[in-house]
């Protein structure tokens, strides 16, 4: 049956945008892994603007491999014990990278997590195209305590001061009790200067348009007890 529904309607909305302005391409450090992303950066970004902002749609984070996702994701993928048989929370998970990666490696279950409704629709559709089963939420998980998982993942959520100290603080409480955590960044804006291990460390190929170089050398951490 047709599913006529507003939010059936929305979801084909975002769906027909994400095809009509993303390619399926390979990620650069994790050839694995095909995602719809933008091939031209700021022309995405402005059409986003004419097109959406009226609607309150954050900007398209989903339609970019960002450093801090490639290099977890990579980290995930070469070092699956981390996630393989356990339930995983991708926070912030913009195109459902590290989330499509910690399914690959093994993962008993993982919740890609993105207050941006398009991320959603860009996780379902990049899930598609890598053969993968992936739940999606629009919930700010971070409002809460972190339950329901055994490890944690986030890559490049430390770019704005409140999401920074709010998703490091949650960070800290899931793992005192028993969640484990991956971050993978490249020292962005708001990164915290304690508490965290490195654990590995990359060069990333990203877009100048939106990175200050076209290599990132970018870690992966884990918050250190």
């Amino acid at each position: 049956m047709l599913d006529l529904s507003p939010r059936a309607s929305a979801e084909q909305n975002h769906n027909a945008f994400i095809l009509r302005h993303c390619r399926l391409l390979a990620v650069p450090l994790v050839p694995e892994i095909s995602l719809y992303l933008a091939h031209e950066a700021l022309p995405l970004w402005r059409k986003t603007e004419e097109e959406l902002e009226a609607l309150g749609v954050p900007p398209p984070f989903w339609a970019f491999a960002w450093a801090g996702g490639q290099a977890l994701a990579r980290y995930i993928l070469d070092n699956p014990d981390h996630v393989r048989g356990r339930r995983v929370i991708d926070i912030a998970t913009g195109s459902g990278l590290v989330a499509i990666a910690a399914m690959l490696a093994g993962a008993r279950h993982v919740l890609a997590a993105d207050i941006d409704p398009f991320s959603a629709s860009a996780v379902e559709l990049n899930a598609k195209a890598n053969n993968v089963d992936i739940d999606t939420t629009t919930e700010n998980l971070l409002d809460n305590p972190l339950s329901n998982c055994d490890i944690v993942v986030a890559g490049d959520i430390f770019y704005e001061q409140t999401l920074a100290q709010q998703a490091f603080g949650r960070f800290e409480q899931a793992q005192a009790n028993g969640i484990d955590a991956l971050i993978g960044d490249p020292k962005r804006s708001y990164f915290p200067t304690q508490h965290l291990h490195q654990v590995m460390e990359y060069e990333v190929p990203v877009t100048r348009e939106l990175e200050d170089s076209e290599i990132k050398r970018t870690a992966v951490w884990r918050l250190q007890a």
